[in-house]
C-alpha cells in the first residue's frame, strides 16, 4: 500500500513538473510576443510620421515664390488640391495591420494555455496534497492498531509469565512437601494430596 501511493506521489510530481516547464514555456512565448508587438507598433509609427512628413513638406514650397505670384499659385495649388484623392495605405501598412491582428491572437492563445496550465497546476496541487492527507491518515491509523495489537500481544505475554510463575511456585511447593515428607517418613510415603509425585529410593 505504501509503496503504491509512494509512486502515485511521485507520478503526481512528475506532472506538476511538467506543467510548470509548460507554464514557463508559455509566459516565455507570451513575452516574445510581446516583443514582436510592440517591434510592429513602432514599425507602423515610423511609417505614419514618414508618410506624414512627407505630406507636410509637399506644400512647402509655396512660401518661396515671389510675392506677386503666390496669390495665383495658392489659388492654383488649392484648384488642383481639390482634386487630389488621399492616397491608399500602402501594402506594409495592411500587413502590419494584419499581423498586429495574428500577434494578438497568438497572445490571447497563450493567455489561454496559461491559465489552463495554471488551473491543471493548481488541480494537481490539491490532488497531490489530498493523497498526502490520505496517506497520512491510512498510516496513522495502520500504526494505531498495530500499536493495539502489540499491547494486546504484550498483556498476554504478561499474563503467560504470571501463570508460568505461579505454576513454577506450586511446583517448587510440591517439591519442597515432598522433601519433608520424605525425611519424616520415608521415600515409601503417599501424601494424599499430591498421590501422583512418589519418590523412589
Amino acid at each position: 500500500m505504501a509503496a503504491e501511493a509512494q509512486r502515485q506521489i511521485e507520478d503526481l510530481q512528475a506532472q506538476v513538473r511538467l506543467l510548470n516547464e509548460k507554464a514557463t514555456a508559455a509566459v516565455d512565448r507570451w513575452a516574445d510576443y510581446e516583443d514582436e508587438i510592440q517591434q510592429l507598433r513602432n514599425q507602423k509609427e515610423a511609417e505614419r510620421n514618414s508618410i506624414e512628413k512627407s505630406r507636410s513638406d509637399s506644400p512647402s514650397r509655396f512660401s518661396y515664390l515671389p510675392v506677386q505670384n503666390r496669390l495665383s499659385s495658392f489659388l492654383s495649388a488649392r484648384k488642383s488640391t481639390q482634386n487630389l484623392q488621399i492616397p491608399p495605405p500602402s501594402p506594409s501598412a495592411f500587413e502590419l495591420e494584419a499581423d498586429l491582428a495574428k500577434e494578438k491572437a497568438l497572445r490571447q492563445a497563450a493567455d489561454r494555455k496559461l491559465d489552463e496550465a495554471s488551473g491543471e497546476l493548481e488541480e494537481l496541487s490539491a490532488q497531490l496534497f489530498q493523497q498526502a492527507n490520505e496517506m497520512v491518515a491510512t498510516e496513522r491509523k495502520a500504526r494505531a492498531k498495530l500499536e493495539e495489537r502489540v499491547a494486546v500481544l504484550e498483556s498476554r505475554d504478561g499474563d503467560k509469565r504470571k501463570r508460568l510463575d505461579r505454576l513454577e511456585g506450586a511446583v517448587q511447593r510440591i517439591e519442597r512437601d515432598t522433601e519433608e515428607r520424605d525425611d519424616q517418613y520415608g521415600s515409601k510415603y503417599i501424601d494424599p494430596r499430591y498421590p501422583q509425585i512418589r519418590k523412589d529410593p
